[in-house]
């Protein structure tokens, strides 16, 4: 990984924090996630979420047209970079906000509001962990909500540990097929299969150890852990 441009007194921000606009009901304790090498950054309504739970973003993005123009005017007072762009173009205000944020190399990034309500904001979200400009870069990127947390993996041996807030684990093709997928350590264990996008085999399974693997050949993955 090339070095962060983040460097405060030293110490390099490895973790980029995204806010986006979705309803506040499916947005966590935001500060559990907070730490050192953080930085956060809001995504148009967002902005007045991390605000609301007395965090500061860093950088702002978006039209801001589901803002009051009370709220308007405490973004501007309380963030010291916002960028405002027209309604009509090409990118979402979260495609914007992921763009600069893949720019500064960070290891990880961890998006919130990028669930519920609607469906084709949540879909058009969803699409963006397939960039071919995140693809090429060796960034962690994970959505996450009150009942899941979701991210993409690449071909290779992944680990994972179990927890007891996020009982279920699913594994779902994004690219046209996944070949030779492997679970060790899973209620439902397989071995060198290969499923097609559309699949439902690898929904909802258990892990049955205190951690377990995933592996596979050939394509692209979206791990799901979610609770009920």
């Amino acid at each position: 990984m090339g070095q962060s441009i983040f460097v405060e007194k030293g110490v390099e921000i490895m973790m980029i924090n995204i806010v986006a606009g979705g309803p506040g009901r499916y947005i966590p304790e935001l500060k559990v996630y907070d730490g050192e090498l953080v930085k956060w950054v809001g995504v148009d309504r967002g902005v007045y979420t991390l605000l609301e739970q007395s965090i500061e973003p860093w950088v702002a993005f978006g039209d801001f047209d589901s803002v009051t123009d009370e709220e308007w005017d405490l973004i501007q007072e309380k963030v010291q970079e916002v960028n405002r762009y027209k309604p009509e173009k090409d990118e979402t205000d979260l495609e914007l906000a992921l763009n600069w944020a893949i720019d500064q190399n960070p290891d990880k990034i961890n998006i919130f509001g990028a669930t519920g309500g609607r469906l084709d904001h949540f879909m058009g979200n969803l699409q963006l962990l397939m960039t071919p400009k995140l693809l090429d870069k060796d960034i962690e990127v994970e959505i996450i909500d009150v009942q899941n947390r979701l991210y993409l993996a690449k071909s290779g041996e992944h680990s994972v540990e179990k927890s007891p807030e996020l009982q279920y684990i699913s594994f779902v093709p994004v690219t046209q097929s996944v070949e030779g997928i492997t679970l060790s350590g899973f209620k439902y264990p397989l071995k060198n299969r290969n499923i097609s996008r559309g699949s439902t085999l690898c929904i909802s399974n258990e892990l049955i150890q205190s951690s377990g693997t995933f592996s596979f050949s050939n394509g692209i993955l979206m791990v799901i852990r979610s609770s009920d």
